[in-house]
């Protein structure tokens, strides 16, 4: 007799913009932010947005719930012009997700208000050079998508 598996999950999605910066160096080994800061120094090598619409504490309560689940995946699909970067993280009940200036990703455990997600399969350094290319200029917008599933 064959037997039938239903999965059930649940997946929440919320998008928002940021911008790019002449100053953008993506060269971080383990991790990546988006910040809400307005202007950028040639020390923040792994910010790859600026001028964010949110920040972690600005993310809906449910979407942040859904992080904070163990077992919970992250998803955060970074686009600029034509080119696509697509993140994948594990969220956890230990996130706080409270800051109000950025969100990182990290591809350690590391945990602090800014991180949104940890282990990562990606930071700043990873990501595709002509994507970074298209990030430095201060005229980019930047479409920041985050999907929790479980």
């Amino acid at each position: 007799m064959a037997k039938f598996y239903y999965l059930n999950f649940v997946e929440i999605k919320e998008e928002f913009y940021a911008y790019g910066h002449e100053l953008i160096q993506a060269t971080h080994k383990t991790t990546l932010e988006i910040t809400k800061d307005n202007y950028l120094t040639k020390r923040g090598n792994c910010i790859i947005a600026i001028k964010s619409e949110k920040a972690c504490a600005d993310l809906r309560p449910e979407l942040k719930e859904l992080i904070k689940t163990d077992g919970s995946k992250v998803i955060i699909k970074i686009s600029v012009n034509n080119f696509e970067e697509i993140i994948e993280a594990d969220g956890s009940s230990k996130l706080i997700l409270t800051s109000s200036n950025s969100i990182v990703i990290r591809k350690s455990d590391y945990i602090d208000e800014r991180t949104l997600a940890i282990r990562a399969n990606k930071a700043s350094v990873d990501l595709d050079r002509n994507f970074v290319k298209n990030l430095r200029s201060v005229n980019s917008k930047v479409k920041i998508e985050i999907t929790a599933l479980y």
